[in-house]
């Protein structure tokens, strides 16, 4: 009796148990139901409620008649002066761009729709990657005359860079020929410093957009101008032996390392040449004041490039690193296209004397040198050596000390004797006329 009775109790507690959680389970599973079903219903009641895209018709066509009126018919509206002031170059130049572009990159080729209606032209979209450049505008600034959204004026400018490297990065950024060399010996022979070519210096661009967790590798602490030199490839090819070798002679002496004039934050190197920071003595002062005025070169190369294109002065907003480095590139390349094609308005000096052997110059380019030397650890090793030689450094500098001052001593000479030849000349008409 006693076992029948427990096992009908067992068996009445589980029927309890299963009808129980049956029903927890069959209601738990009713409300998770629901409450999907809400939230799928109410998902879809929002893209019901969501506005559709709009669509504007900005008359594309009529723009692109408008734009060629303005600045590229026979009787434009706007003069040629202004054409460069808006656009940064002449208008040849400007169309020689506009031309390879639509022969040679797809993106600006003036495409059909299916309806036969012709696309965005070249001239258009170009004209709208060189006002953003230029101007610095954000992206849809430029919709109420160019008639492009921000989307279209973005891929606008990104292939308008990617396209000035692809097609001219190998003429206008590429590294210096002997004839090139030779031109920049010339210019700062005649400047005062034989052997030297040019300045090196860094500028800063903010990234104001940088990821947080970057910030501290691209600010100017971080990336100061040693940082920079040591991340730089300006005397690989020196190292690698490819680079043509510079002979010339300062004060009696010869020197076979061509150099920079740069401030005082970079090394005594062989290459380098700085300015003397507390100078003592007239000759000391002499060289400053003629460094300090040279090396001013580059400062002005860089106060011309952001003048001339807005974008890399102002606070690059919302591209990546990546774009922002191509921006860069791009810019130099449309700067040196723009120096090339008015170099004869401006240029002081005459370009068409740079051959080695003529006049009196110390500088040269030796052609005879062979570039061809064997890349291994022990010649890279050696020129490294020379390069940052710093007793080649103090040697070169006390000797451009002295040739800046035996310089200014001739031509205070010269312009003294042709004062007294002038004044001898007077007193004779004087006493001609008198007598």
């Amino acid at each position: 009796m006693a076992s029948s009775s427990h096992h009908n109790l067992e068996g009445s507690v589980d029927e309890i148990f299963d009808k129980t959680f049956d029903q927890y389970f069959d209601q738990t599973f009713d409300e998770t139901l629901d409450n999907l079903c809400n939230v799928y219903g109410n998902q879809e009641d929002e893209r019901r409620r969501r506005k559709k895209r709009v669509f504007i018709e900005r008359n594309r066509e009529e723009d692109h008649l408008q734009l060629w009126n303005d600045y590229f018919s026979d009787t434009p509206t706007y003069p040629e002066n202004l054409f460069k002031r808006r656009f940064r170059m002449n208008k040849t130049l400007f169309m020689r761009i506009v031309d390879r572009f639509s022969n040679e990159v797809r993106f600006f080729r003036q495409k059909q729709d299916v309806t036969g209606r012709l696309g965005l032209s070249a001239l258009q979209k170009c004209t709208a990657a060189i006002r953003v450049l230029a101007y610095g505008y954000v992206l849809d600034a430029i919709d109420e005359y160019l008639r492009l959204g921000a989307t279209t004026a973005r891929l606008c400018v990104e292939n308008f860079v990617e396209a000035i490297i692809n097609l001219f990065d190998d003429e206008y950024l590429r590294r210096p020929t002997p004839a090139d060399l030779q031109r920049l010996l010339h210019i700062g022979e005649v400047r005062g410093f034989p052997g030297m070519i040019g300045s090196i210096d860094c500028m800063h661009w903010e990234w104001k957009n940088c990821p947080t967790a970057w910030k501290c590798q691209y600010s100017r602490g971080t990336l100061n101008d040693i940082n920079v030199l040591d991340r730089s490839p300006v005397f690989d090819d020196i190292i690698n032996g490819r680079a043509p070798q510079v002979n010339f002679s300062v004060n009696g002496r010869e020197y076979h390392l061509a150099y920079y004039l740069t401030d005082d934050i970079y090394p005594k190197w062989a290459t380098f040449i700085q300015s003397i920071s507390i100078p003592e003595g007239p000759k000391a002062v002499l060289f400053a004041q003629h460094q300090e005025v040279v090396r001013k070169d580059v400062e002005r190369a860089f106060g011309v490039l952001q003048a001339r294109f807005a974008i890399v002065k102002n606070p690059a907003l919302c591209w990546d690193k990546v774009k922002i480095g191509k921006i860069m590139r791009a810019c130099i390349i449309l700067h040196n296209m723009i120096v090339e094609d008015e170099r004869d308005d401006y240029s002081k000096y005459d370009v068409s004397d740079f051959q080695q052997g003529e006049g009196s110059e110390s500088s040269h380019v030796d052609l005879t040198y062979s570039t061809d030397i064997p890349t291994n650890i022990a010649n890279q090793m050696g020129v490294q050596t020379r390069i940052r030689d710093r007793q080649a450094h103090e040697q070169l500098k006390s000797d451009l000390v002295e040739h800046i001052w035996l310089n200014s001593e001739v031509i205070k000479t010269t312009t003294s004797f042709n004062a007294a030849l002038k004044l001898l000349s007077f007193i004779y008409v004087i006493f001609v006329l008198m007598f």
